[in-house]
């Protein structure tokens, strides 16, 4: 609003008041031409105010600059977790696929196991944030829902924030580029150069996060779990107690002897090759030596020490050894 237009208005609000209160005008009169004021007062400064509005991404609450916008407003990241018992997996997988395809997502990850005793299927869905709870509802029909957990994150300062960061960053870039184009020497034509490629690389990295935002919380991520009838989960409780310790105990002994078994059958052929007529030829050595003993070498020396020993007679005393006194 223009500084002259305000005072104008002061003066004729006041003229209106002073009129009203020395001549006795009606008071209908005067009401209506304080609306009309007003009025035009608020059509004037409606748009000086709305600009700071949208730079906030919406209404402000006074005093704290927060925003202050509606559901339908906020940008909003929803992630769910569901598990669901089948008769069918494969199926109830189809039917899943066909119903995210319909509502104009997709599948982002797709692990499925088809043996009876463990069938299960595990199947990362991408939907429209506006069809995310009619879907889950959708998916939990697909059989009997054991699990769901809904998650959300509110991005909505983060999405302001980066908004206000990727417009300074840009007006950075196009100084950069003026600066740049006045340029007049080597040097500064370097320097211009490397602070320019550097807020541009700034600003890539915001519209990054800006557009990895936008896809989080324009669609949606469910990871479905889906079970065959007779498949046990991770997460149901562990029992305790003696039967259950030695049930535990029974089926890891059971588990190590056929480990056991497994490798005595893989190395059974190679001890009937190899074993066998090492132990004959062990067996043919052995009864060798037993016949023909080594005979020892003629003309050999006794060991050290050792020498004849004088012949033993009966009743005879043992020689006493001589003792040496002390000088």
């Amino acid at each position: 609003m223009d500084l002259r237009d305000r005072r104008r208005r002061v003066v004729l609000v006041a003229a209106l008041v002073a009129a009203l209160a020395a001549g006795g005008c009606s008071a209908s009169g005067g009401s209506d031409e304080a609306t009309s004021a007003a009025g035009a007062g608020t059509a004037e400064q409606g748009p000086a105010v709305a600009p700071d509005q949208a730079g906030a991404g919406g209404p402000a609450a006074a005093g704290t600059g927060a925003p202050n916008l509606q559901v339908e407003q906020r940008s909003i990241i929803y992630t769910g977790t569901m598990l669901v018992r089948v008769d069918d997996v494969d199926a109830a997988a189809r039917s899943a696929v066909a119903a995210v395809t319909a509502a104009g997502g997709f599948v982002g990850g797709d692990q499925r196991t088809s043996v009876d005793a463990d069938a299960r299927a595990e199947l990362s869905l991408r939907v429209p944030a506006a069809r995310f709870t009619g879907i889950v509802d959708e998916l939990a029909g697909l059989g009997r829902q054991e699990r769901r957990e809904i998650r959300t994150e509110d991005v909505t300062e983060e999405t302001i924030d980066l908004d206000a960061r990727i417009s300074t960053q840009r007006a950075r870039v196009e100084s950069g580029r003026k600066l740049l184009a006045r340029a007049t020497t080597i040097s500064d034509l370097v320097s211009l150069e490397g602070e320019l490629a550097k807020r541009e690389a700034d600003l890539a990295s915001l519209e990054a996060k800006k557009r990895r935002l936008a896809d989080l919380t324009a669609l949606s991520t469910i990871t479905l779990t889906l079970l065959g009838p007779d498949v046990s989960t991770a997460d149901e409780e562990t029992e305790l107690g003696f039967t259950v310790g030695l049930s535990g105990g029974w089926k890891v002994f059971l588990a190590s002897m056929t480990l056991l078994l497994t490798v005595l059958g893989a190395l059974l052929p190679w001890l009937v090759v190899l074993g066998v007529p090492l132990a004959v030829l062990l067996v043919l050595l052995r009864r060798r030596r037993r016949r023909n003993p080594p005979a020892a070498p003629v003309g050999a020396a006794p060991p050290p020490g050792v020498g004849p020993q004088p012949p033993q007679v009966s009743g005879a005393q043992p020689p006493v050894p001589a003792t040496r006194s002390a000088p």
